[in-house]
Order: structure tokens, then sequence, then C-alpha cells
């Protein structure tokens, strides 16, 4: 059949139906796969004139990056050998072909490369261990097994979830199992035709160098989904519900105040919307006495996400069943986790009654200020040792973080976007306790690592990012919604026995610290014309940074991937595709692309601080809030304009 596909794919590139690149990555393919519906479904949609379809697949290979693969798991047309069976939940039997697809093709390369690497930094004799989770996303469960079949017959041992479990378990379980590296097969918040391979390292974070580009350059070079087990395969281990209780007893200490919460007889309402968070966060809000009720509809797994239009919990609509349920019951809270619970979202009881959403930035700053104002109240922390305390955000984080860090004494570390890089710090910290001790840092209780730490190296409070994910403990090196979900419904308890709703709790940390206000937007562009254009904007951007915008002069730029950075512990910051821009006005920018969706996006930050020796009153708070809001508004109006200006010149 390749004789007939040949020609149509060289008549396409010669009328400029089809990049040309597309074309040669469909040849390699064809001549790298051992998958027996590659030839049959990329002759289909050649038959069929389907190009674009063809270059979104082939433009490029999905590129390995330093957190793994993502990409569509299913075609905007899903060709006839794709669909073969279709499942109880109408999914095709069978994941889309294509180089830039999430697949068995690029998964086993992936996984190939990893294994690889593992023996290659391992002393020799020694056999890598691979602890391996998964979501409840379309092909999760294969994939998960697909990777763990690979990996055992390349010399591992493995140890696989028997069920759906969420990032942050899977770092946890890392951790606790002893296990080289670990693996997770989701993609996070993504639309439900993604799926993704996100890869740890032996601490239990995202790896970062100099593992990463070792990672990135075996997987490179692996040309073909074919590969020849060894002589003495690895074992598979199965976990299953000893480690939920291991992690759950984890959990349990971050709350901070018990006989409060039970108190206060919170009364929330939960939802995993179809994916892992309920498997921990349900037995842990049972346990610690809160009064929870979960979104019936949103309880079984399912990777079509049938209830929302995104599994986002940054987006109202996905929170809006839960609300209904709120509304319904009278709840004072509505938590939401991601599919694989990595991020929470949530909506309060405002003081006028109705519930309202808050943003990241606003989630993290109410658990950072109470985390960190509750410790010095219980004597964790205190003058003598506030030095050593840490909160750690990134750089488009609210500021507001940093400022509660700041007047309290402790410390606070900016990174870039991605939480491991805060991981990176964790282990860092880890690391600069003596090494007697830190032999068996991970079996000892939360009590003392933190004495530990807070004696040697530095007590980790409180770290999150704008993007809806949070941490309050090391023993997870990644954003953990299942603990996010116990310290924010702390939080919102801790409101009420102060007979305040989050709102007044909020104004409160603002008449104190300063008003901080963010507007996160991104604009998408699919495909492969849409990365062009991202490519194209990313590069506009750095060459020609604007000089003005929304009436205000630009009074510094700063391009995080050409300038040489260091952090406020005086550590270098990698080189990213990011650009800082600060108006003379206060307000500032930032610009990067995404690294997990078609998108481009832009950080907008404003803030007022209170005046010298005294705290805003409520009436100058309530004044600055709607100059402040539309400040943000004109500028976004600007970058808009900016963006248009761009892409047509």
């Amino acid at each position: 059949m390749s004789s007939e596909l040949f020609p149509l794919l060289d008549s396409a590139v010669a009328n400029h139906l089809l990049l040309p690149g597309s074309a040669a990555n469909i040849r390699f393919l064809l001549a790298h796969t051992t998958d027996p519906l590659a030839l049959a479904s990329i002759t289909e949609l050649a038959q069929a004139g389907l190009w674009t379809e063809l270059d979104d697949r082939f433009f490029r290979t999905l590129a390995f990056g330093t957190g793994g693969l993502r990409g569509r798991t299913i075609g905007r047309h899903v060709t006839v050998a794709e669909t073969g069976t279709l499942t109880a939940l109408q999914r095709p039997e069978f994941p889309c072909i294509g180089t830039n697809a999430m697949n068995y093709f690029n998964l086993s390369r992936a996984t190939q490369g990893l294994v690889a690497y593992l023996f290659k930094v391992l002393p020799a004799g020694e056999k890598p261990g691979i602890a391996i989770a998964h979501d409840t996303r379309h092909f999760s469960r294969e994939f998960a097994e697909f990777v763990a079949k690979v990996a055992t017959e390349l010399g591992a041992d493995v140890w696989l979830f028997s069920e759906p479990r969420s990032t942050p378990e899977l770092s946890f379980a890392v951790r606790h199992v002893g296990a080289t590296a670990g693996i997770v097969l989701t993609a996070s918040h993504n639309p439900p035709h993604d799926n993704g391979f996100k890869v740890y390292f032996s601490d239990g974070a995202q790896v970062v160098e100099p593992h990463a580009s070792g990672i990135i350059n075996l997987v490179n070079a692996v040309k073909s989904d074919a590969y020849l087990p060894v002589a003495t395969p690895g074992t598979l281990h199965v976990l299953g519900e000893e480690i939920d209780e291991v992690y759950l007893v984890r959990l349990e200490s971050l709350l901070l105040a018990p006989e409060m919460v039970r108190a206060a007889k919170l009364k929330v309402v939960f939802t995993s919307i179809h994916g892992t968070g309920g498997a921990i966060i349900v037995p842990l809000l049972r346990r610690l006495g809160f009064d929870y009720t979960t979104v019936p509809e949103q309880d079984e797994p399912d990777g079509r996400f049938p209830t929302v239009k995104s599994p986002n919990p940054e987006n109202a609509e996905a929170l809006s069943l839960g609300v209904a349920l709120a509304e319904k019951i009278g709840a004072e809270v509505v938590i939401a986790t991601d599919p694989d619970a990595d991020r929470m979202g949530v909506a309060y009881r405002a003081a006028n009654g109705k519930l309202e959403l808050l943003t990241g930035n606003q989630i993290g700053s109410l658990m950072a200020w109470y985390r960190a104002t509750t410790m010095f109240a219980l004597g964790i922390l205190n003058d003598a040792n506030k030095r050593q305390a840490v909160i750690i955000k990134t750089f488009v984080t609210t500021d507001l973080q940093k400022a509660i860090a700041d007047k309290l004494g402790m410390n606070c570390v900016e990174t870039l976007t991605g939480f491991k890089y805060i991981g990176a710090k964790l282990g860092k910290y880890e690391n600069a306790i003596p090494l007697e001790q830190r032999t068996y840092y991970r079996t000892l209780p939360d009590t003392i690592t933190r004495a530990l730490r807070l004696e040697h190296s530095q007590f980790y409070v409180f770290g999150g990012e704008e993007s809806y994910g949070y941490s309050g403990s090391d023993f997870v090196r990644d954003k953990d919604a299942n603990g996010a979900a116990l310290i924010f419904a702390e939080v919102a308890a801790y409101a009420k026995s102060e007979g305040l709703c989050l709102d007044g709790l909020l104004d409160r940390i603002y008449c104190e610290y300063g008003y901080y206000l963010e507007n996160a937007q991104s604009l998408t562009f699919e495909g492969a014309e849409g990365a062009a254009q991202i490519a194209r904007l990313v590069a506009s951007y750095a060459s020609q940074p604007p000089t003005n915008l929304a009436g205000s002069a630009v009074s510094k730029t700063i391009n995080f991937a050409e300038e040489n950075l260091v952090d406020a512990e005086g550590d270098a910051i990698p080189k990213e595709k990011m650009l800082m821009i600060e108006l003379a006005d206060g307000r500032r920018i930032a610009v990067r692309p995404s690294g997990t969706e078609p998108k481009i996006k832009f950080y907008l930050f404003a803030r007022n601080d209170p005046p010298k020796e005294r705290s805003f009153s409520s009436e100058e708070l309530a004044a600055l809030k709607p100059s402040t809001k539309e400040s943000l508004t004109s500028l976004w109006k600007a970058i808009e304009a900016d963006v248009t200006t761009r892409l047509v010149s």
C-alpha cells in the first residue's frame, strides 16, 4: 500500500497541501514502527485529502522535554483502523498514529531512553527501579501497563499502581519505595483527547539538569519502537491500598490546628471532576472530621470528563456542579481537583452569601499566610529560627507571598515556572542535612525532619504557583492537590472560627501586607500553523520588546533566555523563554510560551503598598480595588493590540 501512499504525499507537498517535514516524518515513522495500524491510518487520511490532519500529526516529532511528553491520543479525525472496536466509553480502541502524538511508538522510545539513562548513571550491576502511576484519561491504563512491560523487559524493576492514582502520590511513592525514577501517565488538566508521560527522578521531583538533558539525549537517540528484551527482566510489583495508607498518614500531619477544625464544623463540597482526587481526599476529609459531600455525577472516573467543557479547576464552569450542590445543601466551600489531582480550584461563600471563586494567587496567598502565621503562633517558628524558614514561589506568582515572607522575617525564593524547580530546592535543603541523619530522612516523622531543616538548612513552609498548584510539605516533591485540599479546608475553618468569610480574611491580609492584583491571560494557536505563530511572537518579544504599554513607559525588561540570572540564594536560574516587562507606574508583565499547551501566556501584575507604619483602612482598600482592576484591564487591551501588530508585521 506504501506504493500508493508515497506518490500521494509527493503530490501534496508539490501542491503545498502538506509540509515537506510532515512527509519526511511519515516516511520515517513507517520505516521505524512495528505498529500494524500505521500504514492503513496514514493512507486513509491521505486518500481522503485530510492534509491538515496529517500536518498536525507529523509536522514534528513529539519532543521529549524536561518533563516528558504530552500530546494528542485521539486525532481530530479518527481513522477506521484507530477506531477498531469502540470501548464502553465510546473511545477509539487505539491511539492516533503520528510522530507528534501520544502513542505506543513514542512511549516505547521514551521508556527505552529513560531505562538506558538509569543504567548509565547507576553503579555497574545495580538494577534501576521505576514507580508508575496513571490518571483516568483515555489510554492511561493501557499506556501504564505498556510502559511497565517495556521497562521490565529492559531490565528495570517496576512498582505499578493497581488503580488510577494522583501525580503527587506518584512523587511520594518514588521516595517511599526507593525507586530510581517515576513515571505518571497524565496530561493534567488538558482536554480529553490529550495524554502525557511525565518523568521523576529518585528524589521524587520532576527531572532537572543534568538528568533532564541526559534523558532527552538518549530518548532522541532511539529511532524505533522495537527493542531487544534483556536476558534477566526486572520484577513487577503492584502498589495498592497499603501505600495509600502511608501517604494518608503523612498528609494528616499537614493539619496545624485539629481542635479548631473540628469545632468549626466546616461544610465542604468536593469534586474530583472524574479524576483521581477522590481516592485520597475523601478519606482524608472523613478522617479529620470535615462535614463533606461529593458531587455524585463526577465521582466516577471517566476520561471523557463528560460533565465539564474542560477538567480544569481554574475555570468556573468546571466547578458549576459543585457550586450548584453547595447552594442546595448550604455548604461553605467547594473544592475541585483536576484529573491527576495536582491542581486545585475552589469556590467559597462570601460575606454577601454568594458563592465566589478565588484565583490561584489568592488561594496560595491565603494558605501561605495561614501556615506561616500559625507556625509562629504555635512556636514552631520564632525570632531565633525564622531566617531558616522559606516560602517558595514562581516568578509569575503574586508578590503578595513575598511581602508576607518579608514582613514575617522569613525567606522567599522565586523560581521559574514549573514545580520541578521547587522540587529541586527541596532536594537542596534535604542534602544540606548531615549525611548520617539524611540517610534515614524519608522514614522520619515530620517533626524530626522539620527540626533538622531548621537547624541545618531551610524549612519549607509553603510553595506554589499561580496556575493552581500548591504544596505544604517536602515529603511530596510536586504540587499536591491532596494536601492542598486539606490545607485550604483548614484555612476556611480558621476564617469561620474568626467570624469571617474568606473574602474578609483576604481583605485583612491585603490591609496589612498590601493590595495585589493579577490577571493571567493566554492566546491559543493550534496545530502546525499555531506553533509557528507562537514561535514568531516569542522571537518578536525577545528581539523587539515594547517600549510603552497602556500609557506607561517600559522601565525595565528582563530576558530569562539570554541573561545570566541568580535567585535569592545565589543559585543560577536556568535559561527559559520568558520576558519580564516592568512599567514605570509599577505594573509588570511576564510573557512566555506554555510548555504543555499550544498557548502563549501573559501574566499581568499590579500592587499597592500600604502607607509606612500602618495598614490600609477598609475604606482605603475598597477604594483601591476598582481602579487597580481597571489598570490591568487596560493593560491587557494594550497587549492584545500589540500581539495583533506583531503577527501581521
